[in-house]
């Protein structure tokens, strides 16, 4: 399946619920979040429908997310089935990693290959601080735990937030150079409460100045359809990975759409337009007329997302990202 910009797009993101058991202070308010009602949000057999459908357009990279899907009933059951569809090539998932103690060796065993986990701080106070009481003891386990069971590659995602986590690099990198894990460092993207933080935004340029990172040749042998860059400075079992979403977009290269837990289909994941999938699942449509409104959405994806132009962003900001 290609777009009308002619970039090929193969790997669908699925939220399968907007809940989570961390609420941090970058990502969520201190109250107020409104869930959404159980009836809005897709069936699994929905979902399935939908992953079966949407490898009739050439889709084969599906990646799970959530809010955290860990903590949706019967998730194992769910991923076990669609690792089974033909034409699934690689299922992967997206956690904060509290639940994979306990469950890295059954997801293996479900065909989950791989996972990617999310950790801004390996510090047990700034973790429970930013996480309004998460235990990161727990999420370190679930990495070493996941290392164990044959997930691979595990990436480690690190949102770099001025102020906060920018220390920690060098800890980061130390945990790449001892073990085979995939660090990537990403910069803080304006989306929900981080929008209004302007100022903790931190560039690709500016963080690899502070990593004093001398390679600059990537490598090209990490597993993933995705935007890092990834580097293994010598002596590394793991690598270094960087996602730059704002000062060196990539946009002309992006390969996937997000679907909602609700059921909208995304074709830019940083977009706000959307078409409805679950209405037209929900009206009685054939799995014809449904591919016919994935294969348009998808069409009609935009060339580039507008993040860069928010008002968010200031004159410092902006000459950072050569503005």
């Amino acid at each position: 399946m290609q777009d009308q910009f002619l970039r090929r797009i193969d790997y669908l993101r699925i939220s399968v619920t907007d809940r989570c058991n961390l609420r941090c202070r970058y990502c969520m308010p201190d109250e107020g979040i409104q869930w959404m009602p159980h009836n809005f949000i897709l069936s699994f057999e929905e979902i399935l429908r939908l992953m079966r459908i949407s490898t009739e357009l050439g889709f084969r990279r599906f990646r799970i997310t959530g809010g955290e899907p860990l903590v949706r009933t019967d998730i194992l059951d769910f991923l076990r089935e669609g690792a089974q569809i033909p034409g699934v090539e690689d299922l992967m998932l997206t956690t904060n990693g509290l639940l994979l103690p306990e469950m890295a060796f059954d997801l293996k065993a479900a065909g989950v290959q791989r996972v990617n986990i999310s950790l801004d701080t390996m510090d047990r106070t700034r973790f429970s601080e930013n996480t309004r009481g998460g235990d990161v003891s727990k999420v370190i386990q679930g990495i070493f735990r996941s290392l164990e069971a044959g997930l691979n590659p595990v990436k480690i995602n690190v949102v770099v937030v001025r102020g906060f986590n920018t220390d920690e690099l060098p800890s980061f990198l130390k945990l790449a150079k001892q073990y085979p894990l995939h660090v990537r460092f990403i910069e803080l993207m304006p989306i929900g409460v981080s929008s209004e933080h302007r100022s903790d935004f931190v560039s690709i340029k500016e963080m690899k100045e502070l990593l004093e990172l001398d390679e600059d040749v990537p490598t090209q042998d990490i597993l993933g359809g995705g935007p890092a860059e990834y580097y293994r400075p010598s002596g590394y079992k793991g690598s270094i990975g960087f996602i730059s979403a704002l000062s060196r977009h990539f946009c002309n290269t992006c390969n996937r759409v997000r679907l909602t837990a609700d059921g909208k289909l995304r074709p830019c994941l940083h977009s706000k337009h959307e078409v409805d999938l679950r209405e037209v699942l929900r009206s009685g449509s054939t799995d014809h007329d449904i591919l016919k409104v994935f294969a348009q959405a998808v069409w009609h994806k935009p060339a580039e997302h507008h993040m860069n132009n928010e008002a968010w962003q200031d004159t410092r900001i902006m000459s950072q990202i050569g503005g």
